[in-house]
């Protein structure tokens, strides 16, 4: 595929040329098992740093969770776990940053990494935490509806009830096969929005609309290998939340790393 430039403006003309799209490359699972390594490495050069951002979201995950419970909202357990993988490539820029200093070779310590986060606020990273959180308020939102029409005349006190009505009643079966169909369809759809977007965001100079344009992009021409990796993250995110998301200090970081080297490897580098 060749990148091209939409429309050329004259000599009188002062509108700005239109930034061209970036060139996407074809994947192969050999490109997973290198970022996969890469990952792992940045993880390994890193360990503390890197495992500080699993441990915050971790932390954050179970504070979610104790507040659903104080709160009595105990039926939104489960999907709160299960959405809650969806805003990990935004809880991840800092393992993305550290991965890019690392490929460059360049020195860096917390100040360097969390003053680079921070100025992402005067970029477009924080459009894209708009479109995450707001994919996640309407799995929320269409997890509740559900419920209400599925189990309307089901009550539960605790969580082991809500347990026992959805795993053991037809009409819990029926709210975890709609559950289940509707959250990978919205799951697709942000992993193609955001699985590149997010890198690009914090590598180049470029504007939200054309990271996820470029993100879908890689989906498209790469649909086979971009849904193992796919895979790959839902397996291992949904595992980590097993023990109580502590799984996460260690998993997220090297997913995030991974991501970063991906990225690399998805979308050719800019031409100077």
């Amino acid at each position: 595929m060749t990148s091209k430039t939409a429309g050329s403006p004259s000599p009188d003309n002062h509108t700005p040329q239109q930034q061209a799209m970036p060139e996407v490359n074809t994947l192969t699972a050999g490109d997973i098992t290198a970022s996969l390594k890469a990952g792992f490495s940045d993880f390994l050069a890193c360990p503390v740093m890197s495992g500080f951002f699993g441990l915050f979201y971790a932390v954050f995950g179970i504070l979610f969770v104790w507040c659903l419970v104080w709160l009595g909202k105990i039926w939104m357990i489960i999907p709160a776990a299960v959405g809650f993988p969806l805003v990990a490539p935004f809880a991840a820029a800092g393992l993305y940053e550290i991965s890019r200093r690392l490929q460059r070779e360049e020195k860096f310590g917390w100040t360097e990494i969390l003053t680079v986060m921070a100025n992402q606020r005067k970029r477009e990273m924080g459009w894209m935490a708009f479109v995450t959180l707001f994919i996640f308020w309407v799995w929320t939102y269409q997890i509740r509806l559900w419920l209400a029409i599925t189990l309307q005349n089901a009550s539960f006190s605790d969580f082991s009830g809500f347990l026992n009505i959805v795993f053991f009643t037809p009409q819990g079966w029926t709210f975890l096969a709609i559950g289940s169909c509707v959250g990978a369809f919205m799951s697709a759809a942000l992993f193609s929005l955001t699985v590149i977007a997010m890198p690009m965001l914090l590598d180049r100079d470029t504007n939200f609309v054309s990271a996820m344009l470029t993100s879908i992009r890689v989906v498209r021409e790469n649909p086979v290998i971009m849904l193992g990796w796919a895979a790959i993250i839902s397996v291992t995110m949904l595992l980590s939340l097993v023990p109580a998301f502590l799984g996460l200090v260690f998993t997220l970081p090297i997913l995030g790393h991974t991501t970063w080297h991906l990225y690399q490897r998805a979308v050719s580098p800019v031409v100077e």
